[in-house]
């Protein structure tokens, strides 16, 4: 084999190589990004029960082993919310829920939603034109969706909560559709429910 021969061979390996190397490295920034907001604080806004906004604040953000997430939710929590599951349709204890209060994240107690905001969309799943605050959620385009669905996360656990669409009724025309699952309820003013 002639020199001329093993540089094309060595320039064809590396140019097949190349693209592995490049996804290896892409996937340990991954991981490492994954690992680095452990320590990191997050801002959230904090509520009253009342649903009265009491500020924002530096919180740690709650990060878990996988081991630790499924003992502390059930099942079909630790599915939705650390699995990005969905539960089934019309399924969920707060798709007809009509009472007034708050939701928070199954996994931090975050508070995520007011019952002021949601409405009956008739999807099967609970559904609110608004989130009590943007600094409590995280909204990013969903990779693993077909049709480029935003998913919305829990800002100070990024537990998985649902998707929000653009075909909510005013003021806002959105629908942020939730998992029963990935909530708490409590009554404006009392315990969890």
């Amino acid at each position: 084999m002639t020199h001329e021969n093993n540089c094309r061979r060595s320039f064809l390996l590396g140019a097949l190589a190349a693209p592995l190397v490049a996804a290896c490295a892409r996937a340990a920034d991954e991981d490492a990004g994954k690992a680095s907001p452990q320590a990191a604080n997050v801002t959230i806004e904090n509520f009253s029960a009342a649903g009265t906004s009491l500020g924002k604040s530096s919180v740690p953000r709650v990060v878990k082993t996988d081991d630790e997430w499924q003992k502390l939710l059930s099942p079909e929590s630790y599915v939705v919310t650390r699995r990005a599951g969905t539960e089934r349709p019309f399924s969920g204890k707060y798709n007809a829920n009509h009472a007034d209060g708050l939701y928070g994240c199954v996994c931090c107690d975050t508070v995520l939603f007011d019952s002021k905001t949601k409405f009956e969309s008739g999807t099967g799943w609970p559904s609110f034109w608004r989130a009590i605050s943007s600094a409590n959620v995280n909204e990013a385009i969903d990779k693993r969706s077909l049709f480029g669905y935003t998913e919305v996360k829990c800002r100070r656990c990024d537990a998985h909560l649902g998707h929000v669409f653009e075909d909510g009724p005013e003021p806002t025309g959105l629908r942020y559709c939730m998992n029963s699952v990935s909530l708490t309820f409590k009554p404006r003013g009392g315990g969890t429910r």
